[in-house]
């Protein structure tokens, strides 16, 4: 009979890499494999130390700034998207770049450029700093998009002109925070247009909505993430909404024990720029020290793809 403690784990499914990131990784190790090291890449291509760490190992250099990158080698632009004036100043310099921004940001990027084209202005529901909301930002002229982060925010801003107004959203926000702060911009300009389809990516959506499956079931929660990484921190806060004390960690190697103590059912999940390796990690970790019984909760099956760039289709 085993000495060690029974511990429950509920697995959130899905969870981990979407389409977006596993195409953005791929662009890498493609340019990687056609053009051979270096390949220098633009900001982190995801928000994981873990898959950094591995593309550096391969020949990736990353870097703050376009103007870090030497003359004659190609450029990867991160998943989160960049500024207009980021391929621009590349093509200026003659560099060769290829550009890994998820598409469902890029389809956020041309909504903004309509609806700014049509004469409106633009209230964006994001985190400041964040580089998706930064690269968002850059795909319009200054003055024409004002960032709106909180239901204070939405509360208390007195745009120029009330009846011209759009609004959009990051595509990694909490989908219930998001909900709300839509619904007072709504109240207060009734006249404000939002886009044709939600703008919160398919990917957030099905992680908040597998935490919220297991949560009542869990004593605690365990999230596989990093700490800039928006997505990965939402599914902290949306377990801790359900009343299920929760952490962010990196890897297992991050994992305080004592912080199990009293635990019978832990519930696991991952963000979606976290890879199934680091899950599988953290499992075999709590197998060393727990009487294990490990049950996958499935919740909707992901099946999007998306294509990767013309000229590494055939690499």
């Amino acid at each position: 009979m085993s000495s060690k403690k029974p511990l429950n784990l509920l697995i959130a499914a899905p969870r981990g890499f979407c389409a977006g990131v596993d195409r953005a990784i791929h662009i890498v190790e493609l340019a990687l494999q056609r053009y051979g090291a270096p390949v220098y890449v633009r900001h982190e291509i995801v928000h994981n130390k873990f898959v950094v760490d591995s593309l550096k190992a391969k020949g990736a250099v990353f870097v703050t700034e376009l103007d870090e990158v030497p003359d004659g080698v190609p450029v990867v632009f991160s998943a989160h998207g960049v500024a207009k004036s980021v391929p621009a100043n590349a093509e200026a310099r003659g560099l060769s770049y290829l550009d890994a921004t998820c598409p469902l940001v890029s389809k956020v990027h041309r909504q903004a450029e309509r609806l700014v084209d049509a004469g409106r202005h633009i209230l964006f529901i994001g985190h400041a700093g964040h580089p998706e909301v930064v690269g968002t930002f850059g795909q319009v002229p200054e003055g024409r998009m004002s960032l709106v982060e909180t239901a204070e925010d939405a509360e208390t801003i007195e745009p120029a002109d009330r009846e011209t107004l759009a609004f959009l959203t990051q595509t990694t926000l909490s989908v219930d925070d998001t909900a709300e702060i839509i619904s007072i911009l709504q109240r207060r300009f009734p006249s404000i247009k939002g886009p044709r389809g939600e703008d919160i990516c398919y990917a957030t959506s099905n992680r908040q909505t597998a935490v919220k499956n297991i949560a009542q079931r869990c004593d605690a929660m365990l999230v596989i993430g990093a700490p800039n990484s928006s997505n990965s921190v939402r599914l902290v806060e949306v377990a801790e909404r359900e009343g299920v004390p929760a952490r962010l960690v990196g890897r297992a190697t991050d994992i305080d024990l004592a912080w199990l103590e009293g635990v019978e059912t832990l519930g696991l999940t991952a963000g979606a720029s976290a890879p199934e390796v680091l899950v599988r990690e953290v499992v075999e970790l709590l197998r060393r020290h727990f009487d294990l019984h490990e049950e996958s909760v499935e919740g909707v099956e992901e099946r999007m793809v998306f294509k990767l760039p013309r000229g590494l289709e055939a690499a």
